[in-house]
């Protein structure tokens, strides 16, 4: 023992490999804690839109309705995305245009599994390039459009405050 210190406490702290390891596995942790917060967007907390917003490097803007918040996101490639936050802070639809799809899986966050298999099926049904309309009993969406000009919205129909129409998320 030298100072206090057993051999094996002095190897573990001057171990490069051993502190390699840690700091690996504590990005690891942080990584996967921060793409979660950045992508659960519908469904998620009203905290999600700004996790969304510096993502998409975007301006906002805000519009209170009384049944719901509109948060208007507008990137610097002109895509448009609303995320509508119910007053619970909830967000329950978002929407999107502009001339290239948004990152459907930071916009749908928990819900994109269920989307692109939907989306499969139907494709199966229904070869061919046309507007893609999903809508099952937990989720709907709509996406759609052409080169430099794509138009979609999804929303949760349980979690549409009350007072307030699906035709309203665009």
């Amino acid at each position: 023992m030298m100072g206090g210190q057993s051999c094996v406490e002095t190897t573990w702290a001057t171990n490069p490999l051993t502190k390699r390891t840690i700091l690996t596995m504590a990005m690891a942790v942080w990584a996967l804690a921060e793409a979660h917060s950045a992508a659960a967007s519908l469904g998620g907390t009203a905290t999600t839109v700004e996790a969304d917003r510096a993502r998409m490097q975007a301006s906002l803007e805000m519009t209170r309705k009384s049944q719901y918040t509109v948060h208007e996101l507008h990137s610097p490639n002109q895509v448009v995305v609303r995320e509508f936050v119910s007053p619970t802070g909830i967000v329950f639809g978002v929407a999107w245009e502009g001339p290239s799809r948004p990152d459907l899986q930071q916009l749908l966050g928990g819900y994109f599994a269920e989307f692109t298999q939907a989306a499969k099926a139907q494709k199966e049904r229904q070869p061919g390039r046309r507007m893609l309309r999903i809508e099952e009993p937990g989720l709907v969406v709509e996406n759609g459009g052409h080169a430099r000009a794509f138009h979609g919205r999804a929303y949760i129909p349980r979690m549409v405050p009350a007072g307030a129409a699906p035709e309203d998320i665009q």
